[in-house]
């Protein structure tokens, strides 16, 4: 008995991924000087930058801490090994690899810590800090904020060049507007600071600029500053 074979077409079996997300709820971290009370004045919520960790970054805000000042260094949800697999651990808050739901992420998160500090002091004025990859993150927190801002100090950073000025207008229309880099910053050129100040000041914002002699580092003195024109 002999068998008939059928000759069909091959037919691939290759089928695309798709991309699906699932939001998951996770502990995040963030660190504090001072204490949260109703007679607290003056709330900072500083943002670290890229490869950093909150434990650390909060270290050089001791200055601004005292009995009416409290300090809250949230830490970046992607932490990673600086060198190789092992060692110095940092944080980051976003890569490029899926960039919109990361930031989406941040936003979120970062919303959680200021209604949190605000619920324990409701009397306290909010000053936001952000250096380096965290003066981004700062600005694209407050381009979706419904709530106003004291303070906004941008170190070492500007508003990501995608951003659109006008976004943060709202939440920054009353508020006090600083700009702080040493001038031995490798990352900092002064044509890409005019530039910024430009784009500011079409916004209808007039910032302030302080420099200091150094290089891509936080200041105590400028620190020190920023604490007595708080008052």
């Amino acid at each position: 008995m002999t068998c008939c074979r059928l000759c069909l077409p091959k037919i691939s079996c290759k089928l695309a991924a798709i991309h699906r997300t699932i939001a998951v709820p996770r502990t995040a971290h963030l660190h504090q000087l001072g204490t949260l009370t109703p007679e607290t004045r003056h709330v900072w919520i500083a943002l670290h930058g890229y490869g950093q960790l909150a434990q650390y970054f909060i270290r050089h805000f001791e200055t601004l801490a005292d009995t009416q000042t409290a300090v809250l260094a949230p830490e970046g949800l992607s932490r990673f090994y600086l060198e190789g697999f092992s060692g110095r651990v940092g944080a980051t808050w976003m890569t490029k690899e899926q960039r919109l739901y990361e930031i989406q992420d941040y936003i979120h998160y970062l919303n959680l810590v200021r209604e949190t500090a605000l619920q324990e002091a409701p009397n306290a004025q909010l000053h936001i800090l952000g250096f380096s990859q965290g003066a981004a993150t700062a600005c694209r927190w407050l381009a979706q904020a419904q709530w106003p801002v004291h303070e906004l100090v941008l170190w070492a950073g500007v508003f990501p060049e995608d951003m659109e000025m006008a976004a943060a207008r709202q939440a920054l229309a009353q508020a006090r507007l600083t700009y702080v880099y040493g001038l031995q910053d490798p990352f900092v050129a002064d044509d890409k600071v005019q530039e910024q100040l430009a784009r500011v000041r079409q916004a209808g914002l007039e910032p302030t600029i302080l420099t200091f002699a150094g290089k891509h580092e936080l200041n105590r003195d400028v620190l020190t500053h920023l604490k007595q024109q708080q008052r």
